[in-house]
């Protein structure tokens, strides 16, 4: 019947990051939908540093109402070094887009910050880790707290990030392992480092022989008065996971300042200097672990995978949030969409898989790609030395905004657009 509400749609979101709360913005704007996110944390707090905000996230920012709060530092260049020596090997300048549209290096807490105010009152409830889903024959999904609370929902989103629970408990059959790669990250005051010749000029990547050393402002300089700037140092270190014995943690745990700058005494002094220069005990480390890619997205017809719960990949573009946000705007739509026919909850997640689950895949294949590159070139050069080696790094991994345009200059309302004109035969 035109104009009929609805039936009620419970909706639980497991996980509040990007993906968890952005869902619960999208969702909230729908007719007859009731939404909860189930938290694990006793505060909703972000432990990282920076993150980038593209065009690809502005554009979802946008259609969730939150970009306005969003503000961070505007990327003008961008410089690839070499990390030994500290010579200039490569410079990007900002994707050519409208201003408001610019890559910005924002602090974590702002993006987090900005989508909490969009979430109405009452939706998240924390310390929530969830122990198990059950799958209710002809009914919704029971969820299965470690504190003994369980709950019922027609629909679940598991947003838990890279160790999903939900992933574990829909595709018990699919692991993520330890890729070798440790991240340590930290903000830091920008005085602390102004001195450091060409440390603070501009964002850039030195490239050593098993990582790199990474540094940008995360403030911006026309709102934020010199002394009260943040700089953020992102640091990472590769070796064959096989060799690492110890257990390791995907989340941030503390780290010494003699365990960072154990891994970077090669690189250049100025380098050095900027690791000194951060105060101990404000590291955090990270261990990367990765998957094989998901066949599909969803499971049961009531539940379904968003952020990197859904795409465990060895790498995540520097849009892993937009990723997050990306999912969750089109799974709202694709519900409002199957729901104006009557058509039944399954038909919107088969919708939603058909449209990121092939994105996720071109992913994948876009990774692998660039892992056979570096390959090759070592096997058809086996004495490269270091210079010539990075040389290949740059060039495969530097790939900006103008050849993966279909990350980073993804509009994802024309994406819907483009859907729904194929779904209608125009």
């Amino acid at each position: 019947m035109p104009g009929a509400t609805p039936p009620l749609l419970r909706v639980a979101i497991v996980g509040g990051g990007p993906g968890g709360l952005s869902s619960a913005i999208a969702l909230s704007k729908l007719e007859n939908v009731e939404v909860t996110i189930y938290e694990q944390a006793r505060e909703l707090r972000e432990i990282g540093a920076g993150i980038q905000i593209g065009y690809n996230c502005w554009k979802v920012l946008e259609l969730l109402g939150a970009e306005a709060d969003v503000k961070g530092h505007v990327q003008e260049t961008i410089l690839q070094r070499n990390g030994l020596n500290g010579d200039v090997l490569g410079e990007r300048t900002s994707f050519a887009v409208e201003p408001r549209y610019r890559g910005q290096r924002v602090r974590r807490t702002r993006l987090q910050a900005a989508l909490i105010a969009k979430v109405p009152p009452g939706v998240i409830k924390l310390r929530k880790r969830l122990a198990s889903l059950q799958n209710i024959e002809g009914g919704g999904t029971r969820l299965v707290f470690e504190d003994g609370e369980e709950v019922v929902a027609d629909l679940v989103i598991g947003g838990d990030g890279i160790r999903s629970a939900v992933r574990a408990n829909v595709f018990p059959e699919h692991a993520i392992k330890f890729t070798g790669r440790t991240i340590w990250r930290v903000i830091i005051p920008k005085s602390l480092i102004v001195d450091i010749p060409e440390m603070t000029v501009s964002t850039a990547w030195w490239h050593g022989p098993a990582g790199h050393f990474y540094n940008c402002l995360v403030d911006d300089p026309s709102e934020t008065p010199e002394d009260k700037q943040m700089w953020e140092i992102a640091v990472h270190n590769v070796v064959p996971a096989a060799t690492v014995k110890e257990k390791r943690f995907s989340w941030g745990i503390p780290a010494t300042n003699e365990r960072v700058e154990s891994h970077f005494t090669e690189y250049d002094s100025r380098v050095r200097k900027a690791l000194s220069r951060v105060p101990e005990g404000q590291w955090k480390e990270f261990s990367s672990f990765s998957g094989p890619r998901l066949e599909k997205v969803v499971a049961w017809d009531k539940v379904v995978l968003i952020g990197d719960a859904s795409h465990p990949l060895t790498g995540a573009f520097g849009s892993g949030a937009a990723f997050a946000m990306q999912d969750s705007w089109i799974l709202a739509q694709a519900i409002d969409y199957t729901r104006s026919s009557s058509q039944p909850l399954a038909s919107a997640l088969a919708t939603f898989d058909s449209i990121r689950s092939p994105y996720y895949l071109r992913m994948y294949e876009h990774l692998d790609q660039q892992a056979k590159n570096v390959q090759d070139a070592k096997i058809k050069h086996p004495g490269q030395t270091f210079e010539e080696s990075l040389d290949v790094k740059v060039k495969t991994f530097g790939g900006g905004p103008d050849n993966l345009s279909w990350i980073y200059g993804l509009n994802i309302k024309e994406v819907w657009e483009d859907f729904v004109k194929t779904s209608k035969g125009e």
